[in-house]
């Protein structure tokens, strides 16, 4: 996954991947990662329902955030694609119209598979942490768990792991609670017929 580079990459070698490939600078390497697999979709999807309507939207739920799909950050030398990212709206008023933002998100959610969880869990981790980034979710679709982490000064603190039919109610988020198997399609309540 890994780009081998004598010299740290830079933002040229971004512009010059495919479209359908996406390239992130983590600690001067390109990393690289074509689309995902169907069960990351899924639980991507999943959770903008759960959170869009009630949080960005404001219906149901408090509004006052904007969360975006795969943004790119430029963080430092950092360039970072994190699946779901979220800011408190105010601030980023009148900062949405450029390529990337330069302001780290409130709550970032990355969607591990086995090609990106070393990743999500070492470098990024890091990264986040370096550029205050307050709440962090580590999603697993295959294995269906939640691991909900919180900045604590410098270090990630894991406030909670969430399997089954588990009660989502975590800052910054709580205030519109729903379960861990609603983000699956094939465990989401279905209309009767």
């Amino acid at each position: 996954m890994a780009a081998p580079n004598k010299s740290p990459a830079t933002y040229a070698d971004i512009e010059a991947l495919p479209p359908h490939v996406r390239g992130e600078i983590l600690f001067g390497v390109l990393r690289t990662q074509s689309r995902q697999a169907i069960p990351h979709a899924a639980a991507l999807s999943g959770l903008g329902f759960m959170l869009g309507g009630p949080f960005q939207l404001g219906r149901g739920g408090p509004g006052g955030w904007i969360i975006l799909d795969e943004p790119e950050l430029h963080l430092g030398p950092h360039v970072v694609v994190p699946d779901v990212a979220g800011w408190k709206a105010e601030r980023l008023q009148g900062k949405l119209g450029g390529k990337w933002l330069d302001i780290a998100p409130d709550w970032i959610c990355e969607v591990l598979s086995d090609s990106t969880r070393g990743v999500d869990k070492r470098d990024k981790m890091r990264i986040y942490a370096t550029y205050q980034v307050t709440h962090l979710w580590h999603l697993d679709p295959v294995s269906r768990i939640l691991e909900v982490f919180r900045l604590q000064g410098k270090d990630w603190l894991l406030i909670g792991t969430y399997v089954g039919s588990d009660m989502i109610a975590v800052a910054p988020f709580d205030s519109n609670p729903f379960t861990l198997n609603e983000l699956w399609p094939e465990e989401a309540p279905q209309p009767e017929n």
